[in-house]
């Protein structure tokens, strides 16, 4: 279980440049609870395609990190610093963000029993897992509904309905980067916040981090002119404001519109992805939505 920030801005901007100084180094400091490896991607803005880094180290040691946190890589992209689920190893494989083609993914959450989840898959979505995580098997269904849908949103849709149903006490917690959108979802309200865990990592309650025994699964959200942010708790910057619970939200890369879906009793509309029932949050300069067409390897 860990921590998500993810960002859609006008221009290239550097994870430095969305947090400002202070709270990156708030964001990095929480590697003393997530240190099981970190992880970035993000759209190049020059081709488009998906870029990553990955490591099974600590943020906080490691200078890669620190170095392309300070680089302007692109528009889009999200950053993961790991606290591995007990029992799952602490290896290169079992770094988020997952990545295939043009699509990048990564989770704070736990959905379990992973064998009940890999059976969700496909012979070919199973070939491709090259890891032991729960998170690579969610990655890879999300990727198999895309696929068989033929359109992000709708696929998106169809896999959190599925998803929900089958494993309504799991966090779902995730960030998605597709080559046109941005998903950010936020379906935890029946996940057990891991206090036990947190405990035996410190020395006191005291190094705990912010929120983390009574919001865990929080996010907060941020949207100015040129950008819009999501966050996980841990760090207590001004400005944003709550993730609705159990919701799931989709910017558009070309036009940073930003909906929100709120879950129904029950189960999920994924229609309402494709605009039937979705709201807009902020639309500058354009109503519509585009949903991406490029199928992903399943």
């Amino acid at each position: 279980m860990c921590r998500l920030l993810g960002y859609v801005a006008r221009r290239p901007v550097s994870v430095v440049d969305v947090l400002g100084q202070e709270e990156f180094e708030s964001f990095t400091a929480l590697t003393a609870v997530h240190g099981d490896g970190w992880g970035m991607a993000w759209q190049d803005p020059e081709d488009q395609d998906v870029r990553w880094a990955s490591s099974a180290a600590s943020a906080m040691r490691d200078p890669t990190y620190a170095r392309l946190a300070r680089q302007r890589l692109g528009r889009a992209g999200i950053v993961h610093p790991r606290w591995a689920t007990p029992g799952l190893p602490v290896a290169p494989e079992n770094t988020h963000p997952f990545v295939d083609g043009g699509y990048a993914f990564a989770h704070n959450g736990h959905v379990a029993p992973i064998e009940r989840l890999e059976g969700l898959l496909t012979p070919p979505s199973r070939a491709a897992l090259r890891g032991d995580t729960d998170s690579e098997r969610y990655f890879r269904y999300v990727l198999q509904c895309i696929a068989e849908r033929g359109a992000d949103i709708e696929g998106v849709g169809q896999a959190l309905d599925v998803l929900v149903r089958e494993f309504p006490d799991a966090s779902l917690n995730a960030l998605l980067l597709t080559p046109t959108h941005v998903f950010g979802v936020h379906i935890n309200s029946r996940a057990s916040t891991p206090v036990q865990g947190l405990r035996d990592l410190v020395a006191s309650e005291d190094e705990i981090p912010h929120r983390h025994t009574d919001e865990y699964f929080a996010m907060d959200f941020r949207l100015t002119d040129d950008a819009v942010h999501v966050i996980s708790s841990g760090i207590d910057p001004a400005g944003w404001t709550p993730v609705p619970e159990d919701t799931a939200a989709v910017v558009d890369l070309a036009t940073l519109e930003l909906r929100r879906l709120t879950w129904g009793p029950g189960r999920p509309s994924p229609t309402a992805y494709a605009g039937r029932g979705s709201a807009p949050i902020r639309t500058p300069g354009s109503a519509s939505s585009r949903t991406s067409r490029r199928r992903p390897t399943s």
